[in-house]
């Protein structure tokens, strides 16, 4: 089936999806030396760099747990985020960003936490297509945040380029970047 799958696709994009898989692994095995675990707090993503940290064989001890909070509500029910946090900034904002990664540290087992939010497609008329605000808290108290404006290269290739940018602040992080 992978085969089939694989074979139907563009080799561009084949290319695109082994080297962030790579990408993962190389995340994830750091993790695992330095005895860390992963927690993930999305929300235009969707869940996706849970499932790319579940896709790597043998390290189910490093990834702790996932939250899809799409919804505002969902990022002060699981995230712990204050209403009038969301209100006043709005979802997709730097404080919001920084406050679901600390809310997912502190709500899992994990020593670094990740978080994204953004407009993954056209949002409400003041709303940047593109727009996407990342976090990563540490158990050490450290606290990245960076922001990115891919523009209107639609839903899908705003997701995969979030995801890019989650890595390559895991990798910063863990020390990796060459």
């Amino acid at each position: 089936m992978a085969e089939e799958l694989e074979a139907a696709l563009p080799d561009d994009v084949c290319d695109l999806a082994e080297r962030i898989l790579g990408a993962a692994k190389e995340a994830v095995g750091a993790a695992k030396e330095a005895g860390w675990q992963l927690a993930t707090a999305e929300s235009c993503t969707g869940g996706l760099l849970a499932a790319l940290f579940t896709d790597v064989p043998g390290y189910s001890r490093v990834f702790d747990r996932g939250f899809v909070a799409y919804s505002d509500q969902a990022k002060c029910d699981l995230l712990g985020l204050a209403d009038d946090l969301v209100a006043n900034c709005g979802a997709v904002s730097r404080a919001v960003a920084e406050a679901m990664a600390a809310g997912a540290l502190d709500r899992s087992q994990a020593q670094l936490a990740i978080s994204i939010t953004g407009f993954a497609g056209p949002a409400g008329e003041d709303d940047e297509e593109g727009l996407v605000h990342l976090a990563l808290a540490g158990a050490d108290g450290s606290l990245t945040h960076r922001e990115e404006h891919f523009g209107p290269i639609g839903r899908d290739g705003v997701r995969i380029a979030a995801l890019r940018a989650a890595l390559d602040m895991l990798r910063e992080k863990l020390d990796l970047t060459a």
